[in-house]
C-alpha cells in the first residue's frame, strides 16, 4: 500500500464535522441554541457538502468532500488533488470499508482502520457529533459558550474542537467552520452546503 493512501484515508476521515460570526443567512440571537436542543439530539440523517484540511506531522493536505449520514450509517466520497481520484469511507457500527483505485479496505472501527494505516488514529467515531456541535456519549467534555450562548469550543478525548462560524438551515442553527487540535495535528472542515434530514 503506498503511502498516499494513508494520507488520504485520514482526511477522508474527518470529513469528517461551526468567535462567531452571524451566519450569512441570518443573526444569532441568545436563546436560539437552547430552543434547538431537542431538534439536535433528533438529527440522524443529513447530507454535506465540503472541504476538509489537515496538517499533521509530514503533512499538509486538503480535499472536496460530501458526507451522507442516515443514523449510523455514514458514506464519505472524497475528491480532490490527491492525485488518487474517487475514495469512498463507507461505515456503520463494527465495520467501516475504504474503496479506492488501489483496492478495498476494512476494519472493524475508523480508529481501528487508522491506527493500522497510519500508526496513530483520531476519535473519528465522535465527530457525527462534534458536527453538531454536541459531545460525542461515553465520555468527559468541557464547553466554553459564546455570548449568546452557542459553543465556541468542545474539549473531549484530547482534543479541543473549534467553532467558528454558522449558519442557519430550515430554522436550524448548525456549525460552518470546525477546527479540531490535539497536539500538532490540526483538522479543518469548511462546510458548503448542509442538508439537515435529507435521505441518501
Amino acid at each position: 500500500m503506498t503511502r498516499s493512501l494513508p494520507l488520504i484515508t485520514l482526511v477522508a476521515l474527518l470529513a469528517g464535522c461551526a468567535t462567531q460570526a452571524p451566519g450569512p443567512n441570518g443573526t444569532r440571537h441568545v436563546g436560539d441554541w437552547k430552543n434547538q436542543q431537542t431538534t439536535l439530539d433528533e438529527l440522524d440523517t443529513w447530507k454535506l457538502a465540503g472541504k476538509v484540511g489537515l496538517r499533521a506531522p509530514d503533512t499538509h493536505q486538503s480535499a472536496n468532500l460530501d458526507w451522507t449520514q442516515q443514523a449510523s450509517h455514514y458514506r464519505l466520497l472524497l475528491t480532490g488533488p490527491f492525485g488518487a481520484g474517487r475514495t469512498v469511507l463507507d461505515g456503520q457500527p463494527g465495520q467501516v470499508t475504504l474503496t479506492n483505485g488501489d483496492g478495498e479496505f476494512s476494519a472493524p472501527t475508523p480508529e481501528a482502520l487508522m491506527q493500522e494505516r497510519l500508526g496513530w488514529s483520531l476519535p473519528v467515531s465522535s465527530l457525527d457529533h462534534w458536527i453538531k456541535a454536541r459531545p460525542a456519549p461515553g465520555s468527559e467534555s468541557h464547553i466554553e459558550r459564546d455570548d449568546l450562548g452557542f459553543p465556541a469550543t468542545l474539549s473531549q478525548a484530547g482534543w479541543v474542537i473549534t467553532y467558528k462560524r454558522w449558519t442557519l438551515v430550515d430554522g436550524l442553527w448548525l456549525p460552518g467552520r470546525i477546527t479540531m487540535t490535539q497536539g500538532d495535528i490540526r483538522a479543518v472542515l469548511v462546510v458548503t452546503n448542509w442538508q439537515p434530514g435529507a435521505s441518501p
